[in-house]
């Protein structure tokens, strides 16, 4: 009777560890660029904290990692990933390819780059929440084709979740813009974090099932 007390003593810590684990936060990592890092606004408008408030309101269970660097490209993105791996994410939303078009780079050049950066969130088992980007006009129909046809390959890869266009609402709305028509404002953002959220819940709720 006395050992088979002590070994259940035992076991019960590991027996209650999933239980555990799947009530934990999960942590969903925000990889992009000035649209996520929130460029030219106060820090509380921008789109990492404006998210988790939404999220935050529908009950959390989800925290939100700020991983956006202002003026990145997809290749400056791939060059940190390791370091952004660090913060030990179980999810991630992938916002780049603006300034890949801003600067006129080669589509081919950044289906490289994301295409390894998914490679390495897929290796790593972090689900991925894409969200694809559009050239600037003033680079032409041919380069504006060729730049979209990236991101409508990569949103067929397996295990993708996919949103076609993160200023979807925003972009050509002068309302919702700052000045430089880039990037969002207050408002803008909160027309962005309004799509996203209910995504992103769902992109933690595979976190959980993988």
């Amino acid at each position: 009777m006395a050992r088979a007390l002590f070994l259940w003593l035992i076991l019960l810590p590991a027996a209650a560890m999933p239980a555990r684990a799947a009530d934990r936060p999960i942590r969903v990592l925000a990889l992009g660029d000035s649209l996520t890092a929130g460029y030219g606004l106060a820090h509380a408008d921008s789109f990492v904290p404006r998210l988790q408030a939404a999220l935050d309101e529908k009950g959390g269970g989800i925290t939100i990692l700020d991983g956006g660097v202002s003026g990145d490209t997809s290749a400056d993105a791939l060059a940190r990933l390791d370091w952004a791996l660090g913060d030990a994410p179980d999810a991630a939303i992938v916002e780049l390819g603006g300034n890949d078009g801003l600067r006129g780079l080669e589509p081919a050049r950044m289906e490289r780059n994301l295409t390894a950066i998914l490679d390495r969130l897929r290796q790593a088992h972090v689900p991925v929440l894409l969200s694809g980007m559009y050239a600037p006009p003033n680079m032409g129909a041919s380069y504006g084709q060729s730049f979209r046809a990236v991101f409508d390959r990569l949103s067929h890869r397996p295990g993708i979740m996919w949103d076609p266009f993160f200023l979807k609402g925003v972009a050509a709305h002068p309302e919702l813009e700052q000045p430089d028509h880039i990037h969002p404002n207050p408002a803008g953002v909160g027309v962005i974090v309004q799509r996203l959220a209910p995504l992103v819940e769902r992109l933690a709720q595979d976190a959980r099932r993988s």
